[in-house]
C-alpha cells in the first residue's frame, strides 16, 4: 500500500472504533471436538492489510493456528468495538465489517463467514455478574476480530463472538470482567485480545515505514510492557497511566491497550506466557502477542 493511501487509512482508523444455562452450554459443546483448557491470545493485528498481505506476522498467526488445538468457539475482544456499556454478538451469521477507509478494493472484497454462537453469547452474559452484559444482533465481525482469525482458521468453520469494550469503565473494571469469562476456557472455547501494546496512530514515522523501526519512548513502554507481562505484574498493566511519559506516548487511547489486559486476567496459576511477533511497525506501533497456556 502506497504512503498516500495510509495516510488516508490512517485518519479514518481513529473513528472505527433464547435463555441457555451451564448444562445447555456443555449439551453445546459436547457436540463439538471436546478440548481441554483453552489457551488465551493477545494478537498484535496492526493494518487492516495484514488480512491479505504475506509478512511474517501473518505467518506466525497461521502457525499458531495449526499448533493449538481446535475450539468449540471463539470468544473475541477487539479494539475495535467500543460502546457504551458491555455487550456481546448474538446473531446467527455475524457479517464481516470492513471498518476502515483508504484501502484497496481487494481488502473490501474479503469475507470472513464464520456462524455466531448465540448459545455462547447468553452462556457469557450468564457468566458475568460485575456488570449488566447487552445482547447485539447488529455489530458483526470487525476487522480486529477477522484479519487475524482468518489466518488461525481460515476454513471460517468455528463459531465466533464479539465482545465490546465499555469506554466508560476503568482499567480495573475490565481486568476483573474478564476474570469472569475463565469458566470458558474449559469449555473449549478460545479467548481472543486483539489490540496492539504500543499504538500511536498521530505518530507513525513516514520516513521509516519499509523498516523494523521504533522510536525510543515506544521501545520502552514494550520492553516495559513485556517485564511486567513476565514478571506477572498486572497491577502495574492495569494502572498504566502512572507508568511514565513512554507509557503516555504509546497508549494515547485506550482501546487497543485494554484487551491485552482481557489475555492477562485469565491466566491461571503456573501458566506460562511465550511472547511473539515482537517488532516495531513504522515507529509508533508494535505487533508483540502472547500466548498464555
Amino acid at each position: 500500500m502506497d504512503r498516500k493511501n495510509f495516510l488516508k487509512s490512517l485518519a479514518v482508523l481513529p473513528l472505527i472504533g433464547s435463555s441457555m444455562n451451564l448444562k445447555d452450554l456443555d449439551k453445546m459443546t459436547s457436540s463439538m471436538n471436546n478440548t481441554e483448557k483453552m489457551p488465551v491470545l493477545f494478537l498484535g493485528h496492526g493494518s487492516p492489510m495484514n488480512a491479505i498481505e504475506e509478512n511474517e506476522f501473518v505467518q506466525n498467526f497461521r502457525k499458531l493456528g495449526q499448533e493449538l488445538t481446535k475450539p468449540n468457539a471463539i470468544l473475541c475482544i477487539s479494539a475495535h468495538w467500543e460502546t457504551r456499556g458491555t455487550f456481546v454478538t448474538t446473531m446467527q451469521n455475524p457479517p464481516t465489517i470492513h471498518d476502515f477507509g483508504g484501502f484497496p478494493q481487494e481488502l473490501f472484497d474479503v469475507q470472513y463467514p464464520a456462524p455466531g454462537s448465540p448459545e455462547l453469547a447468553q452462556e457469557t452474559k450468564k457468566l458475568i455478574t460485575k456488570t449488566e452484559v447487552g445482547l447485539d444482533k447488529k455489530w458483526g465481525l470487525d476487522h480486529g476480530a477477522w484479519s487475524v482469525i482468518k489466518h488461525l482458521y481460515p476454513n471460517a468453520d468455528i463459531p465466533v463472538i464479539q465482545m465490546s469494550i465499555d469506554y466508560t469503565q476503568s482499567p480495573k473494571d475490565h481486568y476483573e470482567l474478564a476474570q469472569q469469562l475463565n469458566k470458558l476456557r474449559h469449555k473449549g472455547v478460545l479467548i481472543v485480545g486483539s489490540g496492539n501494546m504500543v499504538h500511536n496512530l498521530r505518530m507513525v514515522a513516514w520516513n521509516r515505514l519499509n523498516e523494523e523501526y521504533a522510536y525510543d519512548w515506544a521501545t520502552e513502554a514494550n520492553e516495559k510492557m513485556k517485564t511486567f507481562i513476565l514478571d506477572n505484574d498486572h497491577d502495574s498493566l492495569i494502572n498504566f497511566r502512572s507508568q511514565g511519559k513512554a507509557f503516555d506516548l504509546a497508549i494515547p487511547t485506550p482501546e487497543h491497550y485494554l484487551p491485552l489486559l482481557y489475555t492477562l486476567a485469565l491466566k491461571e496459576e503456573n501458566e506460562k506466557v511465550t511472547l511473539f511477533n515482537d517488532k516495531p511497525v513504522a515507529g509508533s506501533l508494535t505487533m508483540t502477542s502472547l500466548k498464555i497456556d
